[in-house]
């Protein structure tokens, strides 16, 4: 009968499972906002990074064209940048950056919502 009972010992009991799965619960709800977060994160210095390509390429062909004060987006894309991520969803990319002498203006979306920056 001995052997029985160490038998009926080994595993583990309901209340030990129990509490695995609510510390790993616990740790599942601390990751996914830090993971969220990490990705948001990515996302928005991706953005930037590819905005600064567009403004140096837009600086770039308003030096080669002299008198020119806007040029569409596309034209950069295809002639004065190599490469621009633009697959991400829920982003809406400018069409047109123009400036003047103190001014620098993008143009964004069908609805031509506008962001002007001071130079």
């Amino acid at each position: 009968m001995n052997k029985i009972s160490q038998h009926a010992r080994e595993g583990f009991t309901l209340v030990e499972i129990i509490i695995v799965v609510v510390i790993l619960g616990l740790l599942a709800a601390m990751a996914v906002p830090a993971f969220n977060k990490a990705r948001q994160t990515a996302t928005e210095k991706t953005i930037l990074n590819d905005l600064r390509q567009l403004s140096a390429a837009a600086d770039q062909y308003f030096l080669e064209n002299g008198g020119v004060a806007e040029v569409p987006v596309t034209k950069l894309k295809s002639e004065y940048v190599k490469t621009l991520n633009t697959s991400r969803s829920g982003e809406i990319w400018p069409t047109t950056i123009s400036r003047t002498a103190t001014t620098i203006t993008v143009t964004y979306g069908p609805d031509a919502t506008k962001v002007s920056v001071d130079r």
